[in-house]
């Protein structure tokens, strides 16, 4: 959530995101895409968890401290990065959880993100329940259904027979999902809440951290296609970050001051293969488009060049598992923090992520091949047949 960018220029980028942001609000108009889905994390929750029966939620304050909705179960203390996107993205509204999922805009998306929740079914379970990338696509394909439903009931409207049939409808869904944007943001709590936890998961004794990024990579990309199959066709892919520089990971160790490096490394591993999997599918799928958002690039740098004044410690006092403590005071000066509480960045740091996310004017190797602007526009020739 740091940048490798001079002071004076960090003031200019930040100006200009504040503004895209209020511009974005404030045009009467279409979204640039008719409909945003996530999937995620932690990073990206916003009320998934809150009716499960886990340790990673955060239905109470200080969380959405400086969030209009108060404390919905966004992990950080105003808006997450998909917030924002969705903001620069044209949408009058915030993109729902699925745990929502009687909202009357289903057609413009659901967050199917859940704390703790990663690649592989077991990650996180030491918290309790989370909805792991599995069952976010199972999610996803309810959600499915209901569009098709909802599409089938307008085109019946204005059909002489008032019926149609089960394979017209999920054709007609199928069309309005392939102009969709979808967020895939996952593997970070594969290494927090897995890997790097021998007390609850024997991963690091059966895999070289080389051998488990190359066994995520290749169950992420088996989801990834599953995704494609139900219609995606544009999809961003979201890197891990420098987990090793969280307050939680910087804490563990005796200095309380440097950061873990063989979890940078092991984020590293992960997120090479993750470019070559964007590579690979692009060639494979030609009629889709995926992108790659480099979160570790965007966490590199020196933290005073984006006028970050403490990047070592969370903004709250933070309980056993590294989340704010119920109902205590944060700091006052919360746009100065990186980190929210022991993993999370505050929504001052969310917001350089989404606006570098966006568009890379910044530094050019925070995404590949190219930003979200620009594959938000992207002309894709799809191969749906037609139902007639």
């Amino acid at each position: 959530m740091a940048f490798q960018v001079k002071p004076v220029a960090a003031v200019i980028a930040l100006s200009w995101v504040i503004s895209m942001q209020q511009h974005s609000s404030c045009v009467n108009g279409e979204p640039k895409v008719p409909c945003f889905f996530i999937f995620g994390d932690s990073l990206a929750d916003n009320g998934n968890n809150n009716l499960l029966d886990s340790l990673a939620k955060v239905n109470y304050t200080p969380y959405g401290i400086d969030f209009a909705g108060g404390s919905t179960g966004r992990f950080t203390n105003g808006r997450t990065t998909i917030d924002i996107l969705s903001q620069l993205l044209g949408f009058d509204n915030y993109i729902p959880p699925f745990a929502l999922l009687n909202s009357s805009d289903i057609l413009k998306g659901l967050n199917y993100a859940s704390g703790a929740a990663g690649i592989r079914e077991e990650s996180g379970r030491q918290l309790g329940a989370r909805i792991s990338m599995d069952g976010q696509l199972k999610n996803h394909e309810i959600t499915i259904s209901r569009i098709a439903d909802i599409l089938g009931e307008k085109k019946a409207k204005n059909n002489v027979h008032r019926f149609l049939y089960p394979g017209v409808k999920q054709w007609l869904a199928k069309k309005h999902l392939s102009e969709c944007l979808y967020s895939v943001g996952m593997g970070s709590n594969d290494y927090i809440n897995n890997y790097f936890l021998p007390q609850y998961y024997d991963t690091s004794k059966k895999f070289t951290t080389e051998q488990y990024a190359e066994a995520l990579i290749k169950q992420y990309s088996e989801q990834v296609k599953k995704l494609y199959n139900y219609g995606a066709r544009k999809v961003v892919l979201v890197g891990v970050g420098l987990i090793g520089c969280t307050p939680a990971a910087i804490s563990a160790r005796k200095n309380g001051s440097a950061c873990v490096d063989i979890m940078n490394l092991a984020a590293q591993q992960f997120n090479q293969r993750l470019v070559s999997l964007v590579d690979q599918l692009n060639k494979n799928l030609t009629d889709a488009k995926f992108i790659y958002i480099n979160s570790f690039e965007l966490g590199s740098g020196n933290p005073a060049a984006a006028a970050f004044k403490v990047s070592n410690v969370g903004c709250c006092v933070l309980n056993e598992v590294g989340q704010c403590k119920f109902d205590q005071t944060p700091c006052k000066n919360r746009n100065e923090y990186m980190f929210w509480d022991g993993f999370h960045p505050t929504e001052a740091a969310n917001r350089i992520t989404a606006i570098r996310s966006y568009t890379n004017v910044v530094n050019p190797a925070d995404t590949y091949p190219m930003d979200i602007s620009h594959l938000a526009q992207l002309k894709i020739n799809h191969r749906l047949s037609t139902y007639y």
